[in-house]
């Protein structure tokens, strides 16, 4: 029964935000993303979103919506999807045509070599698994996934995120960088 029990929670769901919030929030991820898909089209072909990977809209909602989180830092945000990246290269090569495999392997070892790297940042999972699910596009980006699009992409959503973040008055971001 205790085990249970666990499943209940231990505390009150937190407040909602106001509205600016919610309002910076949408500028942020707004910008954060077309800026990455600008870059996209005028550097890349423009019938595919090759930098737009979705793990990216999950970091927009960390680095633009929950600012203060620990995952959402920059060491996290940058650290966790390159890091992720190469794992799920890695992991690709090492166990393709067992994409099962591959695609655990890639998820399971990322989230431990975040953890050891304090990088945790849950979009990294997702990106580990893109380099193993991903197109063939994708693949034969090989280990420059991990820099075009992952670390570029990533490095662009950050420079977003510290212009707009720090625009209003009762904003701040970072909470720390190392």
């Amino acid at each position: 029964m205790n085990y249970f029990n666990k499943m209940k929670g231990t505390t009150q769901s937190p407040p909602q935000v106001g509205l600016p919030e919610i309002l910076w929030s949408w500028l942020g991820a707004f910008l954060g993303i077309a800026a990455v898909a600008l870059i996209n089209d005028y550097l890349l072909e423009k019938q595919d979103l090759l930098m737009i990977i979705g793990s990216f809209g999950a970091s927009a909602v960390l680095i633009y919506g929950a600012i203060k989180s620990p995952l959402a830092q920059p060491r996290n945000l940058i650290g966790g999807h390159v890091i992720s990246a190469i794992i799920g290269v890695t992991a690709y090569k090492l166990f393709y045509p067992h994409l099962w495999l591959a695609a655990s392997v890639a998820v399971a070892t990322a989230i431990a070599v975040m953890h050891v790297t304090k990088t945790l940042h849950p979009p990294g999972g997702a990106t580990s698994l893109i380099a193993v699910i991903g197109s063939q596009k994708i693949h034969s980006l090989g280990y420059f996934y991990a820099v075009i699009p992952v670390g570029l992409g990533a490095v662009v959503m950050l420079i977003v995120a510290l212009l707009v973040n720090n625009i209003p008055k009762n904003r701040r971001y970072p909470e720390f960088w190392l």
